[in-house]
Protein backbone atom coordinates (compact mmCIF):
# COMPACT_ATOMS: atom_id res chain seq x y z
CA UNK A 1 0.00 0.00 0.00
CA UNK A 2 0.81 3.46 -0.70
CA UNK A 3 0.07 6.63 0.73
CA UNK A 4 -0.59 9.94 -1.26
CA UNK A 5 -0.97 13.78 0.43
CA UNK A 6 -1.70 15.82 -1.79
CA UNK A 7 1.44 17.36 -3.25
CA UNK A 8 2.61 14.30 -4.68
CA UNK A 9 -0.57 13.39 -6.21
CA UNK A 10 -1.15 16.66 -7.70
CA UNK A 11 2.65 17.03 -9.28
CA UNK A 12 2.35 13.44 -10.68
CA UNK A 13 -0.94 13.83 -12.28
CA UNK A 14 0.05 17.23 -13.56
CA UNK A 15 3.02 15.43 -15.33
CA UNK A 16 0.77 12.72 -16.58
CA UNK A 17 2.87 10.32 -14.64
CA UNK A 18 -0.12 9.52 -11.78
CA UNK A 19 -1.67 6.92 -14.34
CA UNK A 20 0.97 4.74 -15.41
CA UNK A 21 2.52 4.86 -11.70
CA UNK A 22 -0.73 3.29 -10.86
CA UNK A 23 -0.91 0.87 -13.54
CA UNK A 24 2.86 -0.18 -12.63
CA UNK A 25 2.38 -0.34 -8.66
CA UNK A 26 0.96 -3.77 -7.39
CA UNK A 27 -0.90 -3.00 -4.05
CA UNK A 28 -3.41 -0.30 -3.00
CA UNK A 29 -3.10 3.57 -3.86
CA UNK A 30 -4.99 4.95 -1.05
CA UNK A 31 -5.64 8.79 0.19
CA UNK A 32 -7.24 10.00 2.93
CA UNK A 33 -10.29 12.22 3.21
CA UNK A 34 -8.62 15.33 4.09
CA UNK A 35 -6.36 14.97 0.97
CA UNK A 36 -9.46 14.34 -0.94
CA UNK A 37 -11.28 17.06 0.25
CA UNK A 38 -8.42 19.52 -0.60
CA UNK A 39 -7.96 18.21 -3.57
CA UNK A 40 -11.90 19.03 -4.70
CA UNK A 41 -12.17 22.63 -2.85
CA UNK A 42 -9.31 23.55 -4.67
CA UNK A 43 -10.75 22.61 -8.38
CA UNK A 44 -7.40 22.77 -10.28
CA UNK A 45 -6.89 21.27 -13.85
CA UNK A 46 -6.07 17.94 -12.96
CA UNK A 47 -9.26 17.40 -10.27
CA UNK A 48 -11.61 15.77 -12.96
CA UNK A 49 -8.81 13.33 -13.75
CA UNK A 50 -8.28 12.42 -9.97
CA UNK A 51 -12.02 12.65 -9.26
CA UNK A 52 -12.17 9.92 -11.79
CA UNK A 53 -9.30 7.53 -10.33
CA UNK A 54 -11.23 7.72 -7.46
CA UNK A 55 -14.79 7.31 -8.64
CA UNK A 56 -12.98 4.05 -10.27
CA UNK A 57 -11.35 2.70 -7.07
CA UNK A 58 -7.92 3.18 -8.48
CA UNK A 59 -6.97 5.31 -5.37
CA UNK A 60 -9.51 4.25 -2.47
CA UNK A 61 -9.93 6.75 0.22
CA UNK A 62 -9.55 5.81 4.01
CA UNK A 63 -10.77 7.43 7.09
CA UNK A 64 -8.53 7.68 10.10
CA UNK A 65 -9.46 5.96 13.19
CA UNK A 66 -7.76 8.20 15.47
CA UNK A 67 -8.28 11.43 15.53
CA UNK A 68 -5.87 12.53 18.63
CA UNK A 69 -2.87 10.90 16.65
CA UNK A 70 -3.40 13.31 13.96
CA UNK A 71 -3.64 16.34 16.27
CA UNK A 72 -0.14 15.11 17.64
CA UNK A 73 1.12 14.55 14.21
CA UNK A 74 -0.02 18.33 13.49
CA UNK A 75 1.53 19.23 16.44
CA UNK A 76 5.02 17.66 16.41
CA UNK A 77 5.89 18.03 12.66
CA UNK A 78 3.88 21.46 11.92
CA UNK A 79 2.44 19.82 9.03
CA UNK A 80 -1.44 20.09 7.53
CA UNK A 81 -4.05 17.83 8.16
CA UNK A 82 -4.21 16.10 4.82
CA UNK A 83 0.32 15.40 5.50
CA UNK A 84 -0.91 14.42 9.05
CA UNK A 85 -4.20 12.05 7.69
CA UNK A 86 -1.39 10.22 5.29
CA UNK A 87 0.78 10.04 7.92
CA UNK A 88 -1.83 8.39 10.22
CA UNK A 89 -3.37 5.58 7.85
CA UNK A 90 0.24 4.74 6.61
CA UNK A 91 0.86 4.06 10.58
CA UNK A 92 -2.31 2.26 11.19
CA UNK A 93 -2.31 0.26 7.72
CA UNK A 94 1.14 -0.54 8.06
CA UNK A 95 1.22 0.92 4.58
CA UNK A 96 4.80 0.12 2.65
CA UNK A 97 5.40 3.48 1.45
CA UNK A 98 4.29 7.46 1.59
CA UNK A 99 4.31 9.78 -1.46
CA UNK A 100 5.24 13.16 -0.08
CA UNK A 101 7.06 16.49 -1.31
CA UNK A 102 5.96 18.22 1.80
CA UNK A 103 9.46 19.12 3.50
CA UNK A 104 8.11 18.54 7.08
CA UNK A 105 6.29 15.31 5.87
CA UNK A 106 9.33 14.02 4.94
CA UNK A 107 11.10 14.49 7.97
CA UNK A 108 8.48 13.02 10.27
CA UNK A 109 8.47 9.81 8.04
CA UNK A 110 12.12 9.66 8.83
CA UNK A 111 11.44 10.16 12.40
CA UNK A 112 8.63 7.88 12.22
CA UNK A 113 10.72 5.45 10.56
CA UNK A 114 8.14 5.36 7.18
CA UNK A 115 9.71 4.86 3.99
CA UNK A 116 8.80 7.57 1.63
CA UNK A 117 8.89 9.00 -2.17
CA UNK A 118 8.67 12.08 -3.30
CA UNK A 119 7.06 13.17 -7.54
CA UNK A 120 11.12 13.10 -8.87
CA UNK A 121 11.84 9.58 -6.76
CA UNK A 122 8.92 8.31 -9.06
CA UNK A 123 9.64 9.99 -12.32
CA UNK A 124 13.13 8.26 -12.16
CA UNK A 125 12.35 4.79 -11.34
CA UNK A 126 9.36 5.11 -13.95
CA UNK A 127 12.52 6.03 -16.10
CA UNK A 128 14.69 2.97 -14.46
CA UNK A 129 11.85 0.29 -15.12
CA UNK A 130 11.52 1.37 -19.01
CA UNK A 131 7.95 2.83 -18.09
CA UNK A 132 9.16 6.21 -19.85
CA UNK A 133 11.76 7.07 -21.74
CA UNK A 134 14.76 9.15 -21.39
CA UNK A 135 13.15 12.35 -23.15
CA UNK A 136 9.87 11.76 -21.67
CA UNK A 137 11.63 11.67 -18.33
CA UNK A 138 13.92 14.62 -19.17
CA UNK A 139 10.43 16.46 -20.71
CA UNK A 140 8.75 16.01 -16.91
CA UNK A 141 11.52 16.44 -14.96
CA UNK A 142 11.67 20.34 -16.78
CA UNK A 143 7.85 20.27 -15.87
CA UNK A 144 8.39 18.89 -12.25
CA UNK A 145 10.74 21.67 -12.01
CA UNK A 146 8.37 24.45 -13.35
CA UNK A 147 5.74 23.90 -11.23
CA UNK A 148 7.41 22.24 -7.79
CA UNK A 149 9.42 23.87 -5.24
CA UNK A 150 12.85 22.22 -5.71
CA UNK A 151 15.98 22.67 -4.94
CA UNK A 152 18.02 23.22 -8.13
CA UNK A 153 20.73 20.48 -7.02
CA UNK A 154 17.22 17.98 -6.60
CA UNK A 155 16.61 18.74 -10.51
CA UNK A 156 20.07 17.94 -11.47
CA UNK A 157 20.44 15.10 -9.21
CA UNK A 158 17.53 14.14 -11.60
CA UNK A 159 18.64 14.83 -14.68
CA UNK A 160 21.98 13.39 -14.54
CA UNK A 161 20.44 9.99 -13.05
CA UNK A 162 18.25 9.96 -16.18
CA UNK A 163 20.71 11.09 -18.72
Amino acid sequence: MIVFDSSTLILLARIELLRLFISDFRGKVVIPEAVRTELFRQQKEETPFLYRLINDKDIQVLSVKDDRQIDKIIRDFNIDRGEAEALTIALQERASLIATDDRNAIRACKLLNLDFTTAIAVLIRSFEKKIIDRNEALLKLQRLQSIGRYKRSIIEDARARIL
